[in-house]
């Protein structure tokens, strides 16, 4: 006959066993019933193993017990309880607690009655007696062992390896520790018998810290409530002392936001938790890493003097010691990197500073050293402003990034964050170039020149040879910077940041592609100004072809909005439609922040919308483009601006606020801007029956290029001069710089001079003549501002010499517009005969390795050719590309 329980309830050495441990733990009275995890622990409880891990204080042994003691909750079967504490460390100690706790859960648990005689005895023979009498229940029985971290050695563990292999589907186990057991982890995952509950997951929710606060008699803000989450990571034990703290608060919303609060709230229990039982080596090394982050073995071995840091900080990852183990950053010392928790790495850096006054500086200086030797710039950086050595800073920063990274970098606002703590007196060319990129970078192009001349005069002053990266900086910015109309100075400053930067170490050059983007950029730019517009465009793709890395994504942005305005500004208005979604595409794609992004892209796409004559889209562009920052002082885009907010007035009748929005622009600034401006406004006076103020708008530009002659034509020839505006119009036919808009309204001029003259045949095959011009690019404006004389004549195009087999633009239906058809993408550079190959093969949907033995290629070659084919075109996806390619018709 089986005994129906154990003979009594002592350990091997005849003790008692505290009866606490066997039950679980009552539940604190702010408890936050978290469904989402007591579902995964019912759903894990239908297998063998759960394991539930996390740091101290993250709540696993509240979240066991709640499901232990839930009414609701379906569990398997009853729980067997045992709380482990280090005098369990001996086999036999454990195992008689194993069976107490079976005992207690299931009084009639049918164990051989030779086992219970071995109960004080150590060995795997109570295992085996457990096992057997688990595999006979007649339901399954759920063990949870609280505290697992606290067994050392692989004898327990082994036990348990057994029981889980033997007991049969009657056991259920649960283990909650800090860290892993030394289990076969790996293999229960593959046989899918393991169910894990991470620190991760433990984490609170916003809601569910907001349930915490409220069951503390709180009720802050949801952004107060967001903000505490986030400050604790979700960490259950510091929201708690933090409610315990805000209680005490006269404010508590406030003591929330706090960056401090949550600190200090927390204070006593991670000190505790970080100097109490720590190792007096794992101490120290905390202490000293905690001005860092992430956390490297190489940099905390720099720091503390010592050797093992990889072997300390992994072991305390290992037990979730509030340190978080990471894959390699980058290429400091280490094949790891770790992170402190941000609550638990402030405790510890405000015991540095206290207990320890005057290391931190030191520390700092150190780590900013090394991180800048190994070329870990923006963190180098961080260091020495911490440190407060700010010559170091302000060297570095131009030694190992020449401004660029300021302008355009993708740490451009972390740098930004750093630079403007810069003491403004401090001396040295460095500081003033610094100072003269960060205004650049938020468009005060007027401070960028002040400090850009205190950089002169140190350059001049000082003794010695400037470095080259000094030098180069200063080039750089006296390009993006320079005045407008200074063309000569522009071309002067490109060539010199061309040579400096082939006297530059390679590396420097190699880690900035931006470097020669922007210089094409800042080359460009001036060109347009000039009104030297077909150089500009070709520089604007050269900037957009220099943008090969996925660190100029800003300046590619950038580059194509400039493109394409350049372009529509000649007529290509597909070309340009293309390459400002482009642009905008990109800005969203990777994020462009809305501080830095660039109202080019959408200016383009209003003036594409305006010549094609959607005057709706082009309006709703335009306001776009005017929440885009740094607009005013760009004289290129505010001259688009100030154009185009002058055709939406005029588009409403409002004369004179059309001509104020021209006003609003100030004085011209370049060549280019005179003339757009001055068309503009002779367009608006012609357009109310002023030609000679049209005309006399025209003469005060200043300039003579085609785009003035061909409107000085229309203007004569509202006047009636027909003959004087017939010779300007041949006139400026005969220009290699005519585009095509006015190539039409030249035409649409001869035609309505013909019909004047009373020659109607004439006037229609001129008529066609433009009609063929525009329906390419879908250009309607020149046909919607024609005048009276054109409807008549359109009617009767269909069918003429020259003309098209039915009228261009087509008419308008019940008052709506009837768009032109899409304009097919343009490509800033051609895909190369193998590229073409390539993209095919991806097209019949090969793979990489299938595409290499069709082609003869290695896979390396065919992933180098489709990183140059997504940079092409502009995506990131093979479907993409192939949809793209059919778009091109390359496909």
């Amino acid at each position: 006959m089986l005994p129906t329980e154990f003979p009594d309830s002592r350990d091997e050495r005849g003790e008692p066993l505290p009866a606490a441990r066997f039950s679980a733990p009552a539940l604190p009275r702010a408890h936050v019933r978290r469904q989402r995890l007591l579902d995964r622990l019912t759903d894990g409880a239908n297998g063998p193993l759960t394991l539930v891990t996390g740091p101290a204080g993250s709540g696993k042994t509240t979240l066991v017990a709640a499901w232990a003691r839930s009414e609701t909750c379906r569990r398997p079967g009853p729980v067997a309880w045992l709380t482990l504490d280090t005098h369990d460390n001996a086999p036999g100690v454990f195992w008689s607690g194993v069976a107490e706790a079976l005992r207690r859960a299931l009084p009639a648990l049918p164990l051989d009655p030779v086992a219970a005689t071995r109960l004080r005895s150590a060995g795997r023979s109570l295992p085996d007696a457990l096992a057997e009498a688990v595999e006979r229940l007649p339901e399954p029985v759920v063990l949870v062992l609280d505290g697992f971290e606290k067994l050392p050695g692989r004898d327990v563990p082994a036990g348990l390896e057994f029981l889980l292999a033997h007991a049969g589907p009657r056991l259920r186990l649960v283990l909650t520790g800090r860290s892993d057991p030394p289990l076969p982890l790996h293999r229960y995952r593959a046989e899918d018998r393991l169910s894990e509950i991470r620190g991760a997951d433990l984490v609170f929710t916003p809601r569910e810290a907001a349930e915490l606060l409220r069951r503390h008699g709180l009720t802050p803000g949801e952004d107060a409530v967001r903000t505490l989450t986030g400050r604790t990571e979700g960490w259950a034990a510091g929201l708690r002392l933090c409610a315990l703290a805000m209680r005490r608060s006269d404010d508590p919303d406030g003591f929330a936001r706090s960056p401090a609060a949550p600190e200090h709230a927390v204070t006593g229990y991670l000190l505790a938790e970080a100097l109490g039982p720590r190792h007096p080596d794992a101490r120290e090394l905390l202490i000293r890493a905690s001005i860092l982050d992430p956390v490297t073995p190489g940099l905390a071995n720099a720091l503390t003097g010592r050797r093992d840091a990889e072997r300390i900080l992994s072991g305390l990852a290992r037990v979730n010691a509030f340190v978080e183990a990471g894959p390699s950053p980058g290429p400091d010392t280490g094949a790891s990197w770790y992170r402190l928790h941000p609550l638990y790495a402030a405790v510890l850096r405000t015991h540095l500073e206290t207990e320890r006054p005057g290391l931190a500086p030191r520390l700092h200086a150190r780590a900013a050293r090394r991180l800048a030797g190994s070329g870990q710039v923006a963190e180098a950086l961080e260091h020495a402003a911490a440190a407060g050595d700010w010559r170091f800073c302000a060297r570095e920063a131009v030694r190992h990034s020449p401004v660029t990274a300021l302008l355009a970098g993708p740490e451009a606002e972390r740098l930004d964050d750093v630079l403007r703590h810069l003491p403004a007196d401090l001396p040295g060319a460095e500081a003033a170039l610094l100072a003269a990129g960060r205004r650049l970078a938020r468009h005060d192009v007027a401070a960028c020149r002040r400090w850009l001349a205190e950089a002169e005069r140190h350059l001049r002053d000082g003794r010695g040879h400037p470095a080259v990266e000094v030098r180069l900086s200063h080039a750089l910015l006296r390009l993006l910077s320079g005045p407008d109309e200074a063309c000569a100075d522009a071309l002067e400053a490109s060539r010199t940041v061309q040579e400096l930067a082939g006297q530059a170490h390679p590396a420097l050059i190699e880690a900035h592609p931006e470097l020669e983007a922007l210089r094409c950029l800042g080359l460009a730019r001036a060109l347009l100004c000039a009104g030297r517009v077909d150089e500009a465009r070709r520089h604007f793709s050269a900037a957009v072809e220099a943008c090969s890395a996925e660190t100029t994504a800003l300046i590619r942005h950038e580059a194509l909005g400039m493109l394409a305005l350049t372009e529509s500004a000649e007529g290509a208005l597909g070309a340009a439609h293309d390459h400002a979604s482009r642009s905008l595409e990109l800005g969203d794609r990777h994020g462009v922040p809305p501080g830095r992004r660039r109202a080019a892209g959408h200016l383009a796409l209003a003036m594409v919308a305006w010549e094609r004559d959607d005057h709706g889209t082009a309006r709703r562009h335009l306001e776009e483009a005017e929440t885009c920052p740094g607009g005013g002082d760009d004289p290129v885009t505010a001259a688009w601006s100030a154009v185009l907010r002058c055709r939406a007035e005029a588009a409403r009748g409002r004369a004179e606020a059309a001509l104020a929005a021209l006003d609003a622009y100030g004085p011209p600034r370049g060549a280019w801007a005179a003339e757009r401006l001055a068309l503009e406004r002779s367009a608006v006076l012609l357009a109310h029956g002023d030609a000679e103020g049209a005309a006399d708008a025209l003469h005060e530009a200043g300039t003579d290029g085609p785009a003035l002659v061909v409107a000085l034509a229309s203007a004569h020839l509202a006047a009636g001069r027909t003959g004087r505006a017939l010779r300007l119009a041949g006139h400026a036919d005969r220009s290699y710089r005519l585009d095509l808009p006015d190539r039409v309204r030249v035409a649409l001029l001869r035609a309505h001079a013909a019909a004047l003259e009373g020659d109607p045949a004439d006037a229609r095959r001129l008529l066609g003549r433009a009609l063929e011009d525009a329906r390419p690019e879908g250009l309607r404006r020149p046909f919607a501002e024609a005048g009276a004389w054109l409807p008549p004549l359109l009617d009767g195009t269909a069918g003429h010499d020259g003309a098209s087999a039915a009228p261009w633009p087509p008419p308008r239906a019940d008052g709506h517009e009837v768009r032109a058809p899409a304009p097919v993408p343009a490509l800033v550079e051609p895909l190369s005969g193998r590229e073409r190959e390539v993209l095919a093969c991806v097209a019949r949907m090969l793979s990489t390795d299938e595409i290499a033995a069709e082609l003869h290629l290695s896979a390396n070659t065919v992933k180098t050719h489709l990183r140059s084919i997504y940079h092409k075109l502009c995506v990131s996806r093979r479907r993409a590309a192939v949809e793209r390619g059919k778009e091109l018709h390359i496909l």
